[in-house]
């Protein structure tokens, strides 16, 4: 009797019966069972964490630098504060710790909107219990939305860590530019704020690009940490379906052939980083254009 694990089916027709296929065609079944179509998502997935953290972390990084050179002392506090405890602490520390304490603060802020006649201890030891209304996602809620909200707390969880480094280069970047150009710009009327934002900032980016560029290969090497966080990605699926299958778990027994599919990682990561590198450089040559920098003599 033959077991089939679900999503297991090819696409192709004449894989009703893998053991009378020969090797070509038996290389095709098992390359495009359902398994493996969830393996080929998960570079998707990875592709969209990379598109949509990036200028999220961006975002965090480039609000905690201006915290940081803030006149305002508490803000300025704040800034220099979310840079070194996040710089300080080992980044799979906080993956696991920020991923726990996002989800339970969502539900805290929804169980005090949603169930205000509560009476029981919401942490109760070493449990976090909340009203059936206030739990996210709901029990009952299909499962794309249950990947949707975990995928959302990994983008959050990678941008605040990776927006503490970023905010660090920004702040760098930002002192880099030299004062007599602000002070130029006030000289002629502009007021601090539009210094800022229209002598700054646009000078800026130049400086913080090569450690901006160093932060977007690090968040490349850190996608595989997505398995931490409950997402499962090409590692999780490049260790599944490598691992031994036995022929009675699966039409498609085959040896341990993980050193394959982490050898296709490898090509992918190899390949992703070498196509960042060109874009990188290319960029940098582009914002060096007239300006009296290392990039631009270059």
């Amino acid at each position: 009797m033959k077991f089939r694990l679900a999503g297991d089916g090819s696409i192709f027709g004449f894989c009703t019966d893998p053991t009378t296929l020969d090797t070509a065609r038996w290389t095709a079944c098992y390359l495009t069972t359902g398994k493996h179509i969830g393996f080929y998502w998960s570079f998707v997935t990875v592709l969209v964490l990379l598109a949509v953290t990036a200028p999220t972390a961006l975002l965090f990084g480039f609000g905690g630098a201006s915290a940081a050179r803030s006149q305002v002392l508490p803000l300025r506090w704040f800034g220099t504060i979310y840079i070194s405890i996040v710089r300080g602490v080992p980044d799979i520390a906080f993956f696991l710790f920020f991923v726990i304490a996002l989800d339970q603060g969502f539900e805290f802020l929804r169980h005090q909107y949603l169930c205000p006649d509560w009476t029981d201890r919401i942490w109760q030891g070493n449990d976090f219990v909340v009203c059936s209304a206030a739990k996210l996602p709901l029990g009952n809620a299909p499962q794309w939305v249950h990947e949707v909200y975990g995928f959302f707390l990994a983008v959050l969880t990678f941008a605040i860590v990776f927006g503490a480094f970023a905010a660090n280069v920004l702040h760098g970047a930002m002192q880099a530019v030299p004062r007599g150009q602000i002070e130029t710009a006030e000289a002629y009327g502009m007021t601090p704020r539009q210094a800022f934002w229209h002598v700054l900032v646009p000078q800026m980016w130049i400086y913080a690009l090569p450690g901006l560029s160093n932060l977007w290969m690090l968040l490349i090497k850190a996608t595989p940490l997505l398995f931490l966080l409950g997402v499962e990605d090409i590692v999780y699926w490049a260790r599944e379906l490598g691992g031994t299958k036995q022929a009675r778990f699966s039409d498609y027994p085959h040896g341990d052939w993980r050193i394959w599919y982490f050898l296709a990682l490898l090509v992918f990561y190899l390949a992703f980083t070498r196509l960042s590198e060109v874009v990188l450089s290319r960029l940098t040559r582009r914002l060096s254009h007239g300006q009296a920098t290392i990039g631009a003599t270059a």
